[in-house]
């Protein structure tokens, strides 16, 4: 098949050259983008370093932020999220003698997403042994799990940071 005549390029001679070069600013008078380097005299954008204002810049003006009163205080940075799940619903979910863990819990679906644990607690009745290990347990889930043979088993927090003993502490005075 003959392709030729099918395409024919634009005549008025703008569409030749489509990759336009870079435009090199600051290199001399003589390149008509000198001295100031297309960045005209003084104001914001003139020197180097004058970033694009984030999106919360308001034009100089007191921005929201910083003129809404801020009261309270969260604990959020440092509260930790438990599962809580319990005895009556492990009990209906496993088999007598089963381990009871906080991935087991996770694959039955009482555990679901990320937590820092996982708490047992003691709405329901246990009629089978289970062996449950867990982060917290409630006096009445224990009371219950134990009272049908069954074991409970803290699993520990995680360890307190060291501290660096090559810097004593000061003395009281």
């Amino acid at each position: 098949m003959d392709l030729k005549g099918l395409y024919t390029p634009p005549s008025d001679g703008k569409h030749l050259n489509r990759r336009k070069p870079k435009k090199r600013v600051g290199r001399g008078i003589g390149s008509g983008h000198g001295k100031t380097a297309t960045r005209g005299h003084k104001g914001q954008w003139a020197s180097a370093g004058a970033g694009k204002p984030s999106f919360t810049f308001e034009g100089g003006q007191m921005p929201l932020f910083r003129r809404i009163p801020k009261r309270g205080f969260s604990h959020a940075t440092w509260d930790k999220f438990y599962h809580v799940v319990n005895v009556g619903d492990i009990d209906r979910l496993f088999q007598e003698g089963d381990v009871v863990d906080p991935q087991a819990l996770k694959k039955v679906g009482l555990a679901k997403g990320p937590a820092d644990g996982v708490r047992i607690l003691g709405q329901g009745e246990v009629t089978k042994k289970l062996t449950v290990k867990a982060h917290h347990f409630s006096k009445s889930a224990v009371e219950k799990l134990t009272a049908k043979g069954g074991t409970t088993e803290v699993i520990p927090g995680p360890k307190k940071p060291v501290r660096n003993k090559m810097k004593p502490r000061k003395p009281k005075a």
